[in-house]
């Protein structure tokens, strides 16, 4: 029975996981209608920020039906990471070493609250 628990925990943080991912690209989309000149290329682009921010809150409230809320919001930092590794490929800014430390310290932020239930 232990290990379906883990089956299903894991499995929770991985959808977790992937709505931040998801959540993420709305950023994406932000600095895109952010650099159009003109306003159908805006519109398309900001319709994409609506579009994943409505399907993201909708699976955020699933995940927190199963999740508790402790947790689930202390994983919601990755999205900053995700928005850094999001800079530097597609807009080619640059990851500092300051960045880098941070993102060190969200994950172990991450690490000691999930495992302190246990």
């Amino acid at each position: 029975m232990r290990e379906n628990s883990l089956k299903t925990k894991t499995g929770l943080f991985l959808v977790l996981h992937f709505c931040l991912l998801f959540s993420s690209l709305s950023g994406i989309c932000s600095k895109m209608a952010a650099n159009q000149k003109n306003f159908t290329g805006f519109a398309l682009w900001y319709g994409g920020v609506l579009g994943i921010m409505a399907v993201y809150a909708i699976v955020w409230q699933q995940i927190l039906k199963k999740l508790p809320l402790t947790v689930a919001y202390a994983n919601k930092p990755v999205s900053l990471v995700w928005g850094m590794l999001w800079g530097s490929f597609i807009f080619h800014e640059k990851i500092t070493w300051n960045m880098l430390l941070g993102a060190l310290v969200i994950f172990a932020g991450i690490y000691l609250v999930v495992t302190s239930d246990e």
